[in-house]
């Protein structure tokens, strides 16, 4: 015969349950972290993202952020690496927030600042605010200090910003603090290909552009920086001049050969032709869309500073007043034009279909510009509707991202 249980032991047994109830309620969701994503998925995060602002401003906006960043890493003396890696924080953060919520200055501070910690070139949120006020409001710069005049309040308000935005973009990484860039690449793979100083250089500068679109995002360092000494070579000798020594161009030449057809070198590179001409025409693009009607020399790109070494020299422009410094007169001897840059895509674009001819197995991958997507989803639809066929559309821990309403476990390593 049982007996029955004191009224306190049933009515704490119940005060038990619910707490176990209620704990068990608490949402919980795990973020894989994801080093690459497709060119499609990229598109349509994007798109989500911006919601009513164009493409074409969505673009004005990276640049000028890309080109923000570049000039306080300048000012401050951060290696290119750093510089590079904070542009790509920025595209990857752009993928997860929408626009209308940060503006690209903060955002861009931010990530100079994770940046800086990634690759031990420390520097305090305060210097970095500093130097970007001189960039922000030259005219504000104290002709004496050297430092902006700018309000103390506001100044204590941009560091809680950053300090937030940090945090925001650590959890778009998932605090996976690993980072591979292609810049050792390109020295290596010119030392083994046996490339000239002048290529090597043009292609370290095409590599430091690189970091100003979304391809860093969607492909591995080692076949960005193949692609780089590959669009160096092309453009040292499509409709160029000769090179300076004819041992200069035999070995251009030779290089655009090698790349030019599938080959063993696919298997020794582990990359692809395909691969090598979606990113060589993305940044075309950019160089397209940057030099206008300026020429440019085989020896410095539009974007980039005259120098690819990791600490800029005192003569070296600020390239948020200007995008390159000109041609020297010992740059003369090849110059690049908008036009030369378009018709290097068509050429490449015509080798594209050659090869699709003669049967090469290209990849069916979804394109990087989603043709006209706004006239099939209205604006409800482009805002509420989950990524199709994305892994990252179908996980609820995407849209947890910055905010406080569940546990998030953040997961890094081999993606399922």
């Amino acid at each position: 015969m049982s007996t029955p249980k004191p009224k306190a032991v049933e009515n704490g047994s119940k005060d038990s349950n619910s707490q176990i109830s209620a704990l068990s309620g608490i949402a919980s969701n795990t973020k894989v972290y994801r080093k690459y994503f497709g060119p499609g998925e990229v598109a349509s995060m994007s798109l989500k993202q911006r919601g009513n602002v164009s493409e074409d401003a969505q673009e004005k906006t990276r640049q000028m952020a890309c080109t923000f960043i570049e000039a306080v890493g300048l000012r401050m003396g951060f290696p290119r690496k750093t510089i590079g890696t904070a542009q790509t924080l920025y595209h990857r953060f752009r993928l997860f927030f929408s626009m209308k919520d940060f503006n690209y200055f903060d955002i861009s501070q931010a990530t100079l600042y994770v940046s800086a910690k990634l690759h031990d070139t420390i520097k305090k949120p305060q210097d970095i605010l500093e130097v970007a006020y001189t960039v922000r409001y030259p005219n504000a710069v104290n002709a004496v200090t050297g430092i902006a005049d700018i309000d103390g309040e506001r100044k204590a308000e941009d560091r809680r910003k950053l300090l937030a935005i940090e945090r925001l973009v650590l959890e778009t990484i998932s605090f996976n603090f690993t980072i591979q860039m292609a810049f050792p690449y390109i020295i290596k793979f010119a030392r083994q290909l046996d490339t000239s100083k002048d290529l090597s250089r043009l292609a370290w500068r095409l590599c430091a552009d690189s970091h100003r679109t979304v391809i860093t995002l969607e492909y591995p360092p080692h076949s960005v920086a193949l692609s780089c000494l590959y669009l160096a070579a092309l453009l040292a000798t499509f409709e160029a001049p000769p090179l300076s020594s004819p041992e200069e161009a035999t070995k251009a030449q030779a290089l655009v050969d090698l790349f030019s057809h599938a080959g063993e070198w696919e298997s020794k590179y582990l990359a692809n032709i395909e691969d090598l001409h979606e990113i060589c025409q993305c940044i075309l693009s950019l160089l397209v869309s940057a030099s206008g009607s300026i020429p440019h020399s085989h020896n410095t790109s539009p974007e980039t500073p005259p120098s690819p070494s990791p600490y800029p020299s005192p003569r070296t422009p600020n390239p948020f007043k200007n995008f390159s410094g000109g041609p020297t007169a010992a740059e003369q001897t090849m110059l690049f034009t908008s036009s030369h840059f378009l018709r290097l895509k068509i050429a490449l674009r015509d080798q594209h279909e050659a090869l699709k001819t003669k049967g090469y197995p290209f990849r069916k991958r979804e394109t990087s510009k989603p043709s006209n997507p706004r006239a099939t989803l209205t604006k409800e639809e482009i805002i509420n509707t989950p990524l199709a066929g994305s892994k990252e559309g179908d996980d609820p821990a995407i849209a947890l991202i910055g905010k406080n309403e569940a546990t998030v476990r953040f997961l890094f390593g081999p993606e399922a």
